[in-house]
């Protein structure tokens, strides 16, 4: 099983991400838990422009990625998993929740460090919230985040099947967490107790500094609970939260060529820790067209 999934390993993550993001685009158009504000072509031209970009990218710079960095520490021998013995399906568990965790200290990090929050607001500065907000990193910030992860992955010595796993499950629950979903509320209580729900990380997009500041899993939502980030709902409830940051609110900031320009722009503000500044008046923040 583990050689069928390696070998096949493009086309498999190709695969489910077309499939589980016409999934949540049809879900989301079927049961929208918010009005769209924003026109869908101006923002999915830019932010699926920016998946372009982000796949080139990451081809040209990086001789091997995750996997293939997993494969490689295999065959030296490197890192944790490769130097005790524990039973794969252990090791596989163990590693993925790891990674995940990686993935949650990073985006605190992305949050706390000023330069690393010009590049990570990106990703907050969207004014609507759907399936393509998931998808919508700056294209340094996802080179950091891939020197980040190979890593980790190499620290650890995950075995190759378990990056896979997580790959997929952490972009496939991204895209789910971000979609513009209406759940009911049992369900979303239930399923928050194990992975981060749409309800749960929409607070993380909002403007006010008290709630960006909090509920940083993408997958897994234990780490929130653990380490006391965790904020059950937004203050103005979801319907009512005004999304984005306060800096770049206009139909223009929505252009690929003005998201790519966005980190030398402005002070590198609202950020974890940030908190001498008196909270937004959101009454003033709106959408300008």
């Amino acid at each position: 099983m583990s050689d069928v999934i390696l070998g096949n390993e493009p086309l498999i993550r190709l695969a489910v991400f077309l499939g589980v993001f016409s999934l949540m685009a049809l879900w989301e158009t079927a049961s929208p838990r918010r009005r769209r504000d924003i026109p869908r072509l101006l923002r999915w031209s830019g932010n699926l422009g920016l998946v372009a970009i982000n796949t080139a990218l990451l081809r040209v710079a990086f001789p091997i990625l995750a996997v293939g960095a997993a494969m490689l520490a295999a065959e030296q021998g490197w890192g944790l998993f490769n130097r005790i013995e524990l039973p794969a399906w252990l090791a596989i568990l163990v590693s993925v929740a790891l990674l995940d965790f990686a993935v949650y200290a990073q985006h605190v990090m992305f949050h706390f460090v000023p330069w690393f929050w010009r590049l990570h607001r990106l990703h907050h500065a969207d004014l609507d919230f759907d399936v393509t907000t998931a998808l919508r990193f700056h294209p340094l910030e996802i080179m950091l985040s891939m020197a980040i992860k190979l890593a980790v992955v190499v620290l650890l010595g995950a075995p190759p099947v378990a990056v896979v796993v997580f790959e997929i499950l952490l972009n496939a629950i991204a895209m789910f967490n971000h979609a513009n979903l209406r759940l009911p509320e049992s369900v979303d209580r239930r399923l928050r107790l194990l992975i981060v729900t749409p309800d749960m990380h929409r607070v993380h997009h909002s403007v006010r500094r008290e709630e960006t500041n909090s509920n940083y899993g993408f997958n897994l939502s234990v780490w929130d609970r653990i380490f006391g980030t965790y904020r059950a709902q937004p203050r103005d409830g979801h319907e009512a939260m005004i999304l984005g940051i306060e800096q770049f609110r206009t139909p223009r900031d929505l252009w690929l060529d003005r998201m790519l320009v966005q980190p030398f722009i402005g002070p590198a503000s609202f950020r974890l820790g940030d908190s001498t500044s008196p909270a937004p008046d959101t009454t003033s923040i709106k959408f300008k067209p």
